[in-house]
């Protein structure tokens, strides 16, 4: 019984949140409502037996939200001082949506702790005696090692191509010689001045 109210819970959770970032007008609105899918969807995960799916969405994935959140600061011109005088307006709704997320922790706990659906053990059978985190990591690192090496040097590239895109040419900074820091020498990097007493050092 508490599986099933707590599908229901998470999953309505997870569509008006996916609905509402994608209809909010402000970017900072948008990503704090794809944080709280991304909470919701963990929970999700958990009723399915997936718990190390739950815990990529939450430190993974909201991780890199919070890191797209600085991003679209950066690069929107947003008025803080507008931002911050709205927030005693905001006060009560964020402790009313932080109440909410700490009552989804403690129902998805007591539905983990109470038996995952058996639609988990459908998608994903594995036997009762090897944790789930464990059997992932053998499947990874056995029968899927090359899609997994795969899988990581599609991020690395896209990761590379993000900085090239990123990477521009700013005047009154001075580029970064790689070449001549590392060819420098220690006798180089340090200079001993004998200082008259009373008398200052001539740069």
């Amino acid at each position: 019984m508490i599986q099933a109210f707590a599908f229901y819970l998470f999953a309505s959770i997870v569509l008006l949140s996916a609905a509402m970032t994608i209809s909010s007008r402000n970017p900072v609105h948008s990503v704090l409502w794809l944080i709280f899918a991304f909470f919701n969807a963990a929970g999700l995960m958990l009723l399915v037996g997936a718990e190390f799916i739950a815990m990529l969405l939450v430190i993974v994935y909201v991780g890199a939200v919070s890191v797209l959140f600085l991003f679209v600061v950066m690069m929107l011109n947003i008025d803080f001082s507008q931002m911050r005088s709205g927030f005693v307006r905001y006060l009560w709704p964020g402790l009313a949506l932080a109440t909410g997320l700490a009552i989804e922790i403690f129902i998805a706990i007591w539905s983990w702790k109470a038996g995952g659906i058996e639609l988990g053990r459908r998608l994903a059978p594995i036997r009762q005696d090897v944790p789930n985190i464990e059997a992932i990591g053998n499947l990874l690192y056995s029968r899927y090692l090359f899609v997994f090496e795969g899988a990581g040097l599609v991020l690395l590239v896209a990761m590379i191509g993000a900085i090239v895109l990123t990477h521009r040419q700013r005047s009154g900074v001075k580029p970064q010689d790689i070449a001549r820091q590392v060819a420098r020498r220690p006798q180089d990097a340090v200079r001993l001045v004998d200082v008259p007493v009373g008398q200052g050092v001539e740069l």
